[in-house]
C-alpha cells in the first residue's frame, strides 16, 4: 500500500479563503495580536508567518515584542493592555517562553473572549463540558485534516500517542465530538505498538523524531503526525539537518491508508485555525452570529 499523502498546505489555503470571505461581513474588522518574548529564531519565523497570514485574510495584525530578560511583570501587563484594547479579538503568547518566567501565570492572564489558542481554564472547561468556546489550534487542525481524509469520523478508532495539554488532551475531547472511539496512550502504556495497530486514526504527538514505525500502523489507517523535530542530515553535507515527524514516514506509507507529511501537513492548518477562532471571537464581541468556515 502506498499511502496518500494529505495536503495541510492545500487545506489551510482552502480554510484561509473561507475566513477571508466572511471578514467584511463584521462591522468592525477584527485584530489578532502576537506576544512574543525574546529572539528564538523558530519562534520569530512562526510570528512573521501568522503575521503575514493576518494581513492576507483581511485582518489587522497587533506585534508587542519584548526582550528576552522581560520581568513576568512586564508580559502580565503587556497582556493586561492588550485584553483592554478594543480593536484586539484575539490574544496570542508565543510559546515556548524564556525559562524565568510563569507561563501558566502569563496564560492565566489572556482574556478567555480573546484566548484565540484556547489554552485559558475557561476554554478548557468549555471544551470538556462541550460547550461553545474557542477550541485549541493545533488540534482542531487534526481533526479537520483527519474529516478531509475520512469524511465522516464517527465509530472510528483514534488513538491519540501524547497527552499534553496543548495536543494530547484536548485531541481526545475533540475527537470524541466527532464520535469516535478515544484512546490515548503515552511513555508508560503497555504495549504501545500493539495498541497502535489498533487504530483507524493514529496521531502522533508526542515529541520523539520517527518513533513510531510503520509495523505499528494498522492498513489503510489515517495517521495524523504533530511532531517537528530536526535531526541531522549527513547526506546534505557537513553539520546539515532537516526536519522529520514522531512518525517514520517513508516506513509508514507501507501501511497508511493517509498520512500527513511532516513540514506542510498539521502546521499550516494551525495557523490557519488561529486566524478562524480570531474570526470566531470578533463575531462573538462583536454581538454578531458567527460565521460558518
Amino acid at each position: 500500500m502506498n499511502a496518500k499523502s494529505i495536503d495541510g498546505k492545500a487545506c489551510a489555503a482552502k480554510l484561509r479563503a473561507s475566513i477571508a470571505s466572511k471578514v467584511s461581513t463584521l462591522p468592525r474588522q477584527p485584530g489578532l495580536a502576537v506576544v512574543l518574548v525574546g529572539d528564538d529564531p523558530a519562534s520569530q519565523v512562526y510570528v512573521r508567518n501568522k503575521v503575514r497570514q493576518t494581513h492576507e485574510a483581511g485582518m489587522i495584525s497587533v506585534e508587542r515584542l519584548l526582550p528576552a530578560d522581560a520581568s513576568q511583570q512586564q508580559v502580565l501587563d503587556t497582556v493586561a493592555a492588550l485584553n483592554q484594547d478594543n480593536a484586539v479579538d484575539g490574544i496570542l503568547v508565543q510559546l515556548p517562553l524564556p525559562p524565568h518566567l510563569d507561563e501558566a501565570a502569563i496564560i492565566a492572564q489572556i482574556d478567555p473572549a480573546k484566548d484565540v489558542d484556547g489554552l485559558t481554564t475557561t476554554s478548557a472547561g468549555q471544551l470538556f463540558l462541550g460547550k461553545p468556546g474557542l477550541r485549541p489550534c493545533t488540534p482542531t487542525g487534526c481533526v479537520m485534516l483527519a474529516k478531509d481524509a475520512l469524511g465522516d469520523l464517527s465509530g472510528k478508532h483514534c488513538v491519540i500517542v501524547g497527552r499534553s495539554i496543548l495536543v494530547g488532551k484536548p485531541a481526545a475531547l475533540l475527537f470524541l465530538e466527532e464520535n469516535c472511539t478515544v484512546t490515548i496512550a503515552h511513555s508508560r502504556t503497555t504495549d504501545l505498538p500493539e495498541l497502535c495497530r489498533s487504530a483507524d486514526i493514529l496521531i502522533a504527538a508526542v515529541g520523539r523524531a520517527q518513533m513510531i514505525k510503520g509495523s505499528w500502523i494498522k492498513p489503510g489507517a489515517c495517521v495524523i503526525d504533530v511532531g517537528i523535530n530536526r535531526i541531522a542530515a549527513p547526506e546534505k553535507g557537513e553539520g546539515a539537518s532537516r526536519l522529520v515527524g514522531d512518525v517514520d514516514f517513508e516506513d509508514a506509507q507501507e501501511n497508511a491508508g493517509f498520512i500527513t507529511p511532516v513540514p506542510g501537513g498539521v502546521g499550516p492548518m494551525t495557523i490557519a485555525c488561529l486566524l478562524r477562532n480570531t474570526l470566531l471571537a470578533a463575531a462573538c464581541r462583536q454581538g454578531v452570529e458567527a460565521p460558518s468556515v
